[in-house]
């Protein structure tokens, strides 16, 4: 039977239990929580995982900020054909204006504009992930926008299809080829009611201080695809400490398991759910910052902004940098950054490290 999901009440909900011979039985749904059970993105961490320190730089001096994925989970949204703009990260060029070529069509709400003047950033890596009419296939490119209302927006380097049901690996970040949905922290999580985050997460390091390169690993791992196209001029070039061979790009970050994370003492209860989902699941990581900040990718969907949730939900951004930042967020984030370890044995056939998983794997969909 060919799975799709149903449609729920509340988009805080990403599963349900359905009573099945006095049993419990949970179901998840796709949009909202996708992929297999066994794909990176689900696979928690394992029992044979074997750590080394990341050894970021200045962590002392943290900063973070978000970088978001456009993920848009509406099949029978209108179609907008998706031109050629040879713009990307030229900030002297502009994203909005294209030739031609028409990339693809796909599902996007006419009316929700992404440009200059809504995300964040000058030239931000802007990943988009649009789901196709069958209900499976997902779409993913960037730098993406959408600049004025209309049927017309633009891009400029495509990734392979994915289907909603399968392992979800590759994507549109392109420094990693990884996925522009799967480890996004979504709209409903690290809300006070939302639980802990049941999946890996994705981060972005400033490579030039964080990351390895030498001509054989070509500067990264798996499940990366590739490396920044400058990895060689630019992976590790102002790093000061001796470097670290295995942070590199696709690396899976975490918290050890032998790490008591109440020995963090850490003061707000989003970076305790935070702490869990580093130490259970890991986070990848999928892109270079190019400046000195850090940064966790979110959602920006037509339903909700991430940052605009956390904002509501907890009364302090998320971000640590720039104007109006939570001292003691910002310190708990220092503390988790300072910790996360390198899970070295990371592989396709021990995803997570391998052994006994941390936390039970990911339930099955919601069915018609």
């Amino acid at each position: 039977m060919k799975k799709t999901a149903i449609s729920i009440i509340a988009l805080t909900l990403i599963s349900c239990d359905k009573t099945v011979q006095g049993e419990q039985e949970e179901f998840r749904d796709p949009y909202l929580w996708p992929f297999s059970e066994t794909s990176i993105w689900n696979m928690p961490i394992g029992s044979d995982a074997e750590y080394v320190p990341a050894l970021f730089e200045d962590v002392d001096k943290l900063r973070m900020t978000v970088d978001e994925d456009y993920i848009v989970m509406k099949p029978n949204a209108p179609l907008t054909k998706v031109y050629y703009s040879e713009a990307g990260w030229n900030k002297a060029k502009d994203r909005c204006e294209h030739n031609s070529t028409l990339l693809f069509e796909a599902p996007f709400p006419h009316d929700w504009i992404i440009s200059s003047e809504t995300w964040i950033g000058t030239t931000p890596n802007s990943g988009l992930a649009t789901l196709m009419p069958d209900g499976e296939t997902i779409k993913q490119t960037q730098p993406f926008a959408h600049c004025r209302e209309g049927n017309v927006a633009t891009s400029k380097a495509m990734a392979k299809d994915v289907n909603l049901y399968g392992e979800g690996i590759t994507g549109a970040h392109g420094g990693s080829r990884l996925s522009a949905i799967g480890g996004a922290l979504r709209n409903h999580e690290l809300t006070p009611a939302s639980g802990p985050v049941r999946h890996a997460l994705k981060v972005n390091v400033y490579a030039s201080k964080n990351l390895y390169y030498d001509t054989e690993t070509k500067g990264f791992r798996w499940p990366a695809g590739g490396a920044d196209s400058q990895a060689a001029n630019i992976y590790g070039t102002i790093r000061q400490a001796p470097h670290n061979k295995e942070c590199r790009m696709g690396a899976l970050l975490a918290l050890p398991a032998s790490l008591d994370i109440a020995t963090l003492e850490l003061k707000t209860e989003p970076a305790r759910i935070l702490a869990a989902a580093f130490q259970d699941y890991g986070a990848y990581i999928v892109d270079n910052t190019a400046w000195d900040v850090f940064a966790i990718i979110t959602e920006w969907s037509p339903d909700g902004r991430f940052i605009d949730e956390f904002r509501k939900n907890w009364g302090f951004n998320f971000s640590t940098y720039g104007n109006d930042i939570n001292a003691s967020w910002a310190e708990d984030l220092k503390k988790i950054f300072s910790q996360l370890h390198i899970v070295v044995n990371n592989t396709e056939s021990t995803i997570g490290g391998g052994g006994t998983p941390r936390q039970k794997l990911a339930p099955p969909f919601m069915e018609k």
